[in-house]
């Protein structure tokens, strides 16, 4: 009678909810999975779990509010990083997903409660990893542009030899750039032909907030008002070398511990290997004499 009522009760349940979701026109979960998948720029597909909590996340972003001038400063951020969302839309995401691990203490409290503390901390940590998620991605694609921002300004230096046409040199550089920057590279490009150029430049400057890009913008904005640039252009490409010089000498030096790690461990191999040999000559000579 109990698994009747059991049944019962469950099919009346989810017959309530698909009314109520053809009466609000929720989206389903393959078609709310599809949505997802267009918006991401990897090209992996949505999972289940993930399409959920967007779907909740969505919902609890109309009810989030934000200073106009942060709100500028997140879509920056979200921009460079590659982040389809809306500023609201990822910070409701990331409250999701941490109240979702936050869910966890409730059997806690009952089965285990000096887990509790553990599962809210986890939670705690979880939002942060996501609030951050965005900064690091925008962090790492800056580092890969600003690896390459010599090229450019002494490839801008030797075109301003030929001509002053700032788009035609962005062009040309775009067809042999990098990933992270020829993507940035597009955005501008289409940006400059769209808007002002000088407007446009500022706004692809703003999108990464890195002090070398700022340079080379400051000086094609120069070229745009029909400054000499040439100059300017040859001592910021010597500037970027030495900058680059004293990247590399920083990266080799963090090496030598690594392979350090590596020799000690080589010669404690080396050295079980002698001491095996020893202990074996003793067993056998003290096998021998008995």
């Amino acid at each position: 009678m109990r698994g009747l009522l059991f049944l019962f009760g469950l099919f009346l349940a989810l017959g309530l909810f698909f009314l109520a979701a053809s009466f609000f026109r929720i989206p389903t979960l393959g078609a709310a999975r599809a949505m997802l998948g267009t918006v991401k720029q990897e090209r992996k597909a949505a999972k289940t779990w993930e399409t959920f909590l967007m779907t909740v996340a969505v919902r609890l972003a109309r009810g989030i509010r934000m200073e106009e001038y942060k709100r500028s400063r997140r879509v920056n951020v979200l921009q460079a990083a590659g982040i389809a969302m809306s500023p609201e839309v990822f910070h409701a995401y990331s409250l999701v997903k941490a109240g979702t691990v936050l869910l966890g203490v409730i059997p806690c409290v009952f089965l285990l409660p000096l887990l509790a503390p553990l599962v809210v901390v986890l939670a705690v940590l979880v939002y942060l990893k996501e609030s951050q998620k965005a900064d690091e991605k925008r962090k790492a694609k800056r580092e890969e542009i600003e690896r390459e921002l010599p090229r450019l300004a002494a490839t801008i230096e030797q075109e301003l030899k030929a001509g002053r046409n700032v788009i035609g040199m962005l062009e040309r550089y775009q067809k042999n750039a990098g990933p992270a920057l020829k993507g940035e590279l597009d955005i501008l490009l289409a940006d400059m032909r769209s808007s002002n150029y000088e407007a446009a430049l500022t706004r692809f400057e703003a999108r990464l907030n890195s002090p070398m890009l700022s340079d080379v913008v400051r000086g094609l904005i120069g070229v745009l008002r029909g400054d000499d640039s040439a100059v300017y252009f040859q001592m910021l490409s010597h500037d970027f070398k030495q900058l680059e010089l004293q990247r590399l000498k920083t990266e080799a030096q963090k090496i030598p511990p690594k392979i350090r790690v590596f020799s000690f461990a080589m010669l404690l191999c080396f050295l079980l290997t002698y001491l095996a040999v020893i202990c074996y000559i003793a067993v056998t000579s003290l096998g021998g004499m008995f």
